[in-house]
């Protein structure tokens, strides 16, 4: 039990880290460092690395290591997919129940955090904000089947997320797109929701292109205290 609370709690030291940019895309991550940096042995930092490989925020490469995904434009495009075509699927079924004034509610109460994060510049809070309210889309189509198979995304998502949300830096663009959704959700036609929904999504090549841009003019996360090497 306590190997798993410590295997639990540096897999979560980890997750941050490499959520926050502190190990960049692409960047090693050195077992032997991790370990000594946490003053474990390396039992748990390896268990970790199994760990958070199975969420997809790191990849075994044979005979080189352990490294954080470099998401391409082909990985994004294809989260986007495949996020989408899940929600969409949630969105029909929310649309047809008693509850969607009550979510339309709880998503607005969201969207009301995001642009009080906005203002402090907080984007690691706005990308969890975000995930959560889609998140509480899906689960509200009441599917376990539909929810399971949406988490197994969530981890590529807020890999996603974190660098997607360079562009929108500096605009209320992503804080109006969730307000509209919400309000479609309350009171619109499910036709409408669906077309606000693909809108939403939007051009994921687009987004990338002016994230990317962003982060080339404002970089973000600080050198990995621990990666590189074998």
């Amino acid at each position: 039990m306590v190997r798993n609370t410590l295997a639990s709690q540096i897999t979560a030291e980890i997750r941050a880290l490499i959520l926050d940019g502190a190990f960049p895309a692409g960047s090693q991550l050195n077992e032997f460092a991790l370990a000594t940096q946490f003053d474990v042995s390396r039992g748990p930092v390896r268990e970790a690395f199994q760990r958070l490989i199975q969420e997809g925020l790191l990849r075994s490469e044979p005979h080189r290591g352990v490294f954080v995904p470099d998401l391409g434009t082909s990985d994004i495009v294809d989260i986007y997919f495949t996020r989408k075509s899940l929600e969409i699927a949630a969105i029909r079924r929310v649309m047809a129940g008693p509850e969607r004034r009550r979510l339309s509610q709880e998503l607005q109460g969201l969207t009301n955090e995001m642009a009080e994060r906005l203002a402090k510049g907080e984007w690691r809070e706005i990308a969890d904000l975000d995930l959560h309210y889609h998140l509480r889309i899906v689960e509200e189509a009441r599917s376990e089947r539909l929810s399971r198979s949406y988490r197994t995304l969530q981890a590529e998502t807020r890999l996603c997320l974190r660098i997607m949300m360079a562009g929108y830096r500096q605009n209320r663009a992503l804080i109006e797109e969730h307000e509209r959704l919400a309000a479609f959700i309350g009171q619109g036609d499910p036709r409408d929701v669906e077309e606000e929904m693909d809108t939403h999504f939007g051009d994921p090549v687009r987004i990338l292109a002016r994230a990317k841009a962003a982060l080339r003019d404002h970089p973000i996360g600080v050198s990995a205290p621990a990666g590189g090497g074998d």
